[in-house]
């Protein structure tokens, strides 16, 4: 099946704003336009796309298209680069999956090395990052999967090292006699989300195995920092994120020379790859200054 750009465009300008209305603006058009472009749409795919809303959501099958046409867009705009053609009008836009830490640490400069290219960012912990790939949701993926998804390209990356870090009035409280089971049982300690296992592989490697501590949960990587440095709990730190505050003995690791590496793999749609070969560029750069080789 044939798709018409105007009609794909209208579906990835609604999808991306929230509203018929953003995107009419966007693409110097009129709501009615869009709507119009909507409809015919849904009605050759034969189903719905849109759910009507503040802000409007894609059903899964406008979901799909709307990936559909994000991925033609960077293709298009690969074969402009290559043969020197006059590129359309605004930027290729790319979905990626990648851990918080990860963002917080070592892709910003990936982002700045692209000029050109709309970055999405869908926030998923590295290891669950790779079903976004496997469900065609992203066209990249940070993950902590070696083995290659299905249709995809794999690069490793290298590890990105978390050190279990507290302040020192936390540690004196609550581990006066060593990060023993029965402390680390007691002690609150800082969780991302249900799916982040760092501070319990932590544990299990080091202190003992089936722990749960009591929990906060704090869906930001410096809101882990923030909070571990006022001695709400501790918490699996990114080296690079607590190293100034290390030195400085305003936080301290829980054990020392304990740190906990995650190997990452930088993993890309094999259709896109020639496309974004850029763009796997800057990450490998990116990786190979900040994260520990393995």
């Amino acid at each position: 099946m044939r798709f018409d750009p105007n009609h794909l465009a209208a579906l990835s300008a609604v999808l991306r704003l929230g509203s018929f209305e953003a995107a009419a603006q966007t693409l110097l058009v009129t709501p009615s336009a869009i709507s119009q472009r909507i409809k015919a749409l849904e009605d050759r795919i034969g189903s719905s796309l849109v759910q009507r809303g503040s802000p409007c959501l894609g059903t899964e099958a406008g979901l799909r298209i709307a990936k559909h046409a994000e991925d033609v867009a960077l293709l298009e705009a690969a074969v402009s680069e290559d043969l020197r053609l006059t590129r359309a009008p605004g930027a290729s836009r790319l979905r990626v999956a990648i851990n918080a830490d990860s963002l917080a640490t070592w892709f910003i400069p990936v982002m700045a090395a692209c000029d050109g290219l709309l970055f999405d960012l869908v926030i998923d912990d590295q290891d669950h990052s790779a079903d976004w790939l496997r469900r065609g949701e992203v066209s990249a993926a940070v993950t902590a999967h070696a083995k290659p998804v299905t249709g995809c390209d794999a690069h490793p990356l290298g590890a990105l090292r978390y050190i279990a870090t507290a302040s020192p009035g936390f540690r004196e409280r609550w581990f006066v006699e060593g990060v023993t089971q029965e402390a680390a049982t007691r002690s609150p300690c800082l969780i991302f989300n249900a799916k982040d296992q760092l501070q319990a592989r932590w544990l299990g490697a080091h202190v003992g195995q089936g722990l749960a501590p009591p929990a906060h949960f704090l869906p930001s990587s410096q809101a882990f920092v923030d909070a571990a440095l006022a001695g709400v709990g501790w918490g699996m730190n990114p080296e690079q994120l607590v190293a100034p505050y290390l030195a400085a003995e305003q936080l301290c690791p829980l054990i020392p020379n304990t740190p906990l590496d995650i190997p990452l793999t930088w993993q890309v749609s094999r259709v896109l790859a020639p496309a974004l070969a850029d763009v796997t560029h800057a990450v490998l750069i990116s990786a190979r200054r900040h994260l520990t080789p393995i």
